[in-house]
């Protein structure tokens, strides 16, 4: 571990370079999970599950114990986990589109029984993985490859504020952003410590999706203040 001084000491190191796209918000994400994982000392304890989608790249990312699951079925495998091992730290990360489209009606369940794991969502207001379609999360007018003249068939779902109105009152629902790593770390550890308080917890994170949005740095950071602007940031 000498060698890299930066990284988690929850890495596996063999599985670096990640294999998410360059410009992708993932292992930001995954970094600032891997940071509180340490400082809060609780890599013995930790179960990490990954859904189907660009989150799955993830499922060697750690020197964790890491499940892959269906899609859209990550949230109620991290229930019944939880449920049969209590002790564990049960952390279930996916997309938007595992969260709000295909795994909605999971994540509303969850938050209406209050069951005690922590969820992470990565919003990048597109099926990453499979090309770039539209989903729940695409922005009004977004280009996509499923939406070429601009998306207008549906509102755009705004997944904790949604959750919120189902959601236990001691349940934590929160939006940050790759943008500011630091406050997003903060936001991802009061939701590592609402499951420990025996609370119902969901992050969403704004990120970036350059191969998809077909955007070079410049582009890519205004389309995330695009994202800012739609997406409000903070607790719920």
């Amino acid at each position: 571990m000498a060698d890299f001084p930066n990284f988690p000491n929850c890495y596996q190191i063999d599985s670096k370079p990640h294999k998410f796209c360059p410009g992708c918000g993932h292992p930001i994400v995954l970094k600032m999970l891997g940071q509180i994982i340490d400082e809060m000392k609780i890599a013995e304890k930790v179960i990490f599950m990954v859904d189907i989608g660009c989150s799955l790249l993830a499922w060697d990312f750690y020197d964790l114990p890491t499940t892959q699951t269906h899609h859209g079925r990550t949230i109620p495998t991290a229930v019944g986990f939880k449920m049969a091992a209590k002790g564990k730290i049960v952390v279930a990360y996916m997309g938007d589109g595992g969260a709000y489209a295909i795994g909605l009606q999971h994540a509303l369940s969850a938050c209406l029984r209050n069951s005690p794991i922590t969820t992470i969502v990565v919003n990048n207001t597109v099926y990453g993985m499979t090309g770039g379609q539209m989903a729940p999360t695409t922005m009004e007018k977004e280009v996509t490859t499923t939406t070429p003249g601009g998306k207008k068939e549906f509102i755009t779902l705004q997944g904790p504020e949604l959750l919120r109105q189902a959601a236990n009152r001691q349940a934590y629902l929160a939006r940050g952003t790759t943008d500011k790593p630091l406050v997003l770390k903060q936001l991802l550890k009061k939701g590592i410590e609402a499951q420990l308080k025996g609370n119902f917890a969901l992050v969403e994170v704004l990120s970036a999706c350059p191969t998809n949005w077909k955007t070079k740095a410049p582009e890519t950071i205004e389309r995330m203040k695009d994202l800012s602007m739609v997406f409000k940031e903070g607790e719920f």
